[in-house]
């Protein structure tokens, strides 16, 4: 990376509770070793119930985390608990290991640790530019220019990092100039075709794949099933004529692709949670333009 920083390493200890309970910022730092004698043991040292986010700018580290050995490069990055049976260090074919890293601790810290390393692993790829890389980048900035003021400020740090790190590793995909062309064939088609009765089969049909490699890509990127993403542009798009048209329930059904006005009542109501007339009616939630649905 551009070294916009010095090389320093930054601790904090603050007052309140609420850092323990939910997020707190233990370090932060940018480094570069060199030294052969780095190496830090998740056994053996004296900090507790912390958790290390270390990510590679430039050089070579290495990890070992129960039997795995890992090789760092740039982009790659460790997430990992002490104490926990790992290690890092500067292996002996490496002359140097530039990194930045992110200490943190708390209970919310915890589960949401857990979350990560369970459905992503311990060791994460991710591009310089990428939101929880550039939060960090932009918190060493700002401790550098003005510091770190109060356990508010350090438990707000703490916290955002982690909703940095899960929204990347679960909606980073989410760009549309990313997408492969299959991907973007069926969104088109979905959102063209949505009044129709249109199946699964005819969305695969428009993009070349089989069934199964298409519907795992577009998982992939989308972060949902072809027909859920059906379904929720049917019911934005019924949002607005029970909002802005006169028709009845059953002619709204019908213009975004239900045959059945029960059956749209029920999804509707699953995804809204009111049914249309009650959203219509405004009687117990806040009428909005558009409605953006997980």
């Amino acid at each position: 990376m551009t070294k916009k920083i010095d090389y320093n390493a930054y601790g904090f200890r603050f007052k309140g509770d609420y850092q323990n309970n939910v997020a707190g910022l233990s370090a932060i730092g940018f480094e570069l070793v060199q030294s052969p004698n780095y190496r830090w043991h998740g056994l053996h040292r004296g900090e507790q119930d912390v958790y290390i986010f270390q990510y590679t700018t430039r050089g070579h580290g290495a990890i070992s985390i129960g039997e795995k050995n890992y090789q760092l490069t740039k982009d790659d990055a460790f997430f990992v608990r002490v104490p926990s049976n790992h290690c890092y260090y500067l292996p002996n074919q490496s002359s140097e290991w530039e990194f930045i890293y992110f200490t943190i601790y708390g209970e919310e810290v915890s589960r949401l640790f857990n979350r990560i390393v369970s459905t992503h692993g311990n060791i994460l790829k991710l591009p310089i530019n990428s939101e929880p890389i550039k939060y960090i980048i932009e918190t060493l900035e700002k401790i550098d220019a003005v510091g770190i003021k109060h356990g508010y400020e350090s438990s707000s740090c703490a916290y955002t990092f982690m909703m940095k790190c899960l929204e990347y590793l679960e909606y980073g995909l989410q760009r549309s100039n990313n997408y492969p062309l299959p991907t973007i064939k069926a969104i088109k088609f979905i959102e063209s075709h949505y009044q129709q009765d249109i199946t699964l089969d005819d969305i695969v049909a428009v993009t070349g794949l089989s069934k199964y490699h298409f519907s795992r890509q577009f998982h992939k990127f989308v972060n949902d099933t072809p027909i859920n993403y059906l379904t929720k542009t049917r019911i934005k798009n019924s949002l607005i004529l029970l909002t802005k048209s006169s028709q009845n329930i059953e002619s709204i059904a019908f213009e975004v692709g239900y045959a059945s006005s029960n059956y749209f009542s029920k999804v509707f109501k699953k995804i809204v949670g009111i049914t249309p007339n009650n959203y219509r009616k405004n009687t117990t939630i806040m009428p909005v333009d558009k409605l953006f649905i997980d």
